[in-house]
């Protein structure tokens, strides 16, 4: 008996890769397309059941991470509404883009290079920036402000400090009580939405960074904002390709009966580990997804299927050590503060 009507060892197989990529969705706010279409076309699933059914997994993966950062007040509504409508129009010329370079034949090259570049400069930066204000706070936990509490102004990196001194109106109120302009915030998600579009992706890894470098939104804030943008976007696509018979519920599923459990952790873990933490492990996973499409990109253009095995092989692999990672030092920082509370008691 096959259940789903795919073998025993696939099940198991989806279900543990669905809780890996759980994980990494609710601690970061995005995994999902990034790996699980991938994975899907190198197991021989045709294109358009691969991403019809990436897109389903991601809206059942981001509704569950969302209602759990709702319950820790890691959810900015209002700045997710907005981040929607920027991110929207933004995509639409990003794709314009795209349809323009695939005229003149060099759209697969330049996305290519542009997609390591960018996933290469942003893990950079994410990782530096933490690890040079790791250590700070070894207290663990840092910075888990909800969406209506007030953050230390400290927090806030430098370049959201100097976006928010432009004050131009209208003015609004956004997590941790942030006065920024309107326009800033609709221009931050435009951006973010060309890149989306012309890269192809879901663009978590952009906007959640984005979030807090340029409007100075809490990583944990952040996080849960990014998953409730997309909710929408996953939806809509998954709703899409459903129409055109590209959801194939035997793969999304097991996936989803995994992520279930990975992504309500990843969300908790928010919670506990310490704020650089989160965007170290973020800056690393992208640094090893830049290097795993490097050579990916390397493959097709020489013709070699080594070297896409080897960057297929790659992306599991950082994200199974970056979900791994969240898991140990969750279970680290709950064993110091039951210490600590043991010992205070004492």
């Amino acid at each position: 008996m096959e259940p789903f009507g795919i073998a025993l060892t696939t099940l198991a197989l989806f279900v543990s890769f669905g809780f890996m990529v759980g994980v990494l969705f609710g601690f970061f706010g995005m995994g999902g397309s990034f790996l699980v279409t991938p994975a899907l076309l190198v197991m021989g699933y045709p294109a358009r059941v691969a991403v019809g059914s990436g897109m389903a997994f991601v809206f059942g993966t981001a509704v569950i991470a969302t209602l759990k950062h709702h319950d820790l007040g890691q959810v900015d509504y209002k700045l997710g509404a907005l981040m929607i409508a920027g991110t929207t129009a933004g995509i639409e010329i990003g794709s314009l883009f795209v349809y323009r370079l695939e005229e003149l034949g060099l759209a697969s090259g330049v996305i290519g290079v542009t997609y390591v570049g960018l996933l290469g400069a942003i893990g950079l930066f994410v990782t530096r920036n933490a690890l040079k204000n790791d250590g700070s706070d070894g207290s663990g936990g840092g910075h888990h402000e909800a969406a209506d509490e007030e953050i230390d102004p400290d927090a806030i990196p430098d370049i959201a400090k100097k976006i928010q001194s432009y004050r131009v109106p209208p003015m609004m109120t956004i997590a941790g009580g942030i006065q920024v302009s309107l326009w800033m915030v609709l221009g931050v998600a435009f951006v973010t939405g060309l890149l989306s579009g012309f890269l192809g992706v879901g663009g978590g890894f952009i906007r959640m960074p984005a979030m807090f470098y340029l409007i100075g939104v809490p990583v944990p804030v952040a996080v849960g904002t990014d998953l409730f943008e997309i909710v929408f976007s996953g939806g809509f696509g998954a709703f899409t390709y459903g129409l055109n018979g590209g959801v194939d519920l035997s793969i999304v599923a097991p996936l989803l009966a995994g992520s279930a459990l990975g992504a309500r952790i990843g969300s908790a873990a928010t919670n506990i580990v310490n704020e650089d933490d989160i965007k170290i492990y973020f800056g690393l996973m992208l640094l090893g997804g830049s290097v795993a499409v490097a050579f990916q990109q390397a493959g097709d253009y020489f013709a070699v299927e080594l070297f896409n095995t080897v960057g297929f092989a790659l992306i599991l692999l950082s994200a199974f050590m970056v979900s791994g990672a969240v898991i140990y030092s969750t279970i680290t920082t709950m064993r110091k503060r039951s210490s600590a509370a043991a010992t205070s008691v004492d």
